[in-house]
């Protein structure tokens, strides 16, 4: 499941609020692994050192976790309640509240990382702005990668379940989830979640909350990408994710090293 609300509209989540103490045991950073090990290689392709990384909709910083060893990462996510998860895992890094929309932080960056926190965004519209945002923080030669859950091609319905994590004390955290696609003509899927959540006093509670994700199409993805300025393509995924499905693509665009500029400049 994704890691954050890095939008607004993820950040009205309970998920991401009042449950914010939860997350590192609904989605433990260790299964984040592969999910950094992907990225990493992704940048280790780039044609400039990825030395510095904005991480737009960062989340409880749980990929940052894997990536930050020889990098200066900035964190930046809608949740101040997740800002405050991340902080305790990775107080090596500055973080920034902010929405991936319209953020606008002054500085380039050798690589700008959009995790899974874009599956909240549900329009094109927005779906343009955090791209432009991306563009915005990119250097001439610079990388960005976007790494959605789902794609309109490479959705299908699943069920399925994790967490289970447990932080010493006693409290242990597990959710099920349902992904279906109630009308598949438009650019969102919707993602039902079961938490069960055990205090360190044995007492349980159950939270159910209901989110929409988006799901573009390839062709969308790679249209926007072009539209900001940046040389797009489609990379592939990872085999196996910390949900019920998998990552079967991600996007990556260059920013140009010529001056030429898109209209994702600022």
């Amino acid at each position: 499941m994704g890691d954050d609300g890095g939008v607004s509209g993820g950040d009205g989540y309970g998920l991401y609020r009042e449950l914010a103490s939860w997350w590192p045991l609904i989605s433990p950073p260790g299964e984040y692994g592969a999910d950094a090990e992907m990225i990493s290689s992704v940048f280790g392709q780039a044609e400039v050192p990825v030395r510095t990384v904005l991480d737009l909709g960062s989340g409880g910083g749980h990929v940052a976790v894997h990536l930050k060893a020889g990098r200066a990462m900035t964190l930046v996510d809608a949740s101040a309640q997740m800002l405050a998860v991340s902080r305790q895992l990775n107080p090596d890094c500055e973080h920034i509240q902010g929405d991936m929309r319209s953020v606008r932080l002054g500085r380039l960056f050798d690589a700008v990382l959009v995790h899974d926190a874009v599956d909240y965004v549900t329009s094109p519209g927005d779906l343009r702005l955090v791209i432009e945002t991306a563009f915005a923080h990119c250097r001439p030669g610079g990388l960005a990668l976007f790494t959605p859950d789902h794609t309109a091609e490479t959705f299908r319905p699943s069920a399925g379940g994790g967490g289970g994590g447990d932080d010493g004390t006693g409290r242990r955290a597990s959710f099920r989830e349902r992904t279906s696609d109630p009308d598949p003509s438009d650019d969102w899927i919707l993602a039902e979640y079961e938490f069960t959540l055990r205090e360190a006093d044995g007492t349980v509670r159950v939270v159910t909350e209901a989110h929409r994700l988006g799901s573009f199409s390839r062709g969308a993805w790679l249209r926007l990408l072009a539209a900001a300025g940046f040389a797009a393509r489609s990379l592939p995924g990872i085999a196996s994710g910390n949900g019920p499905g998998s990552r079967a693509i991600a996007f990556a665009g260059q920013r140009p090293c010529s001056t030429r500029s898109g209209r994702g400049t600022q």
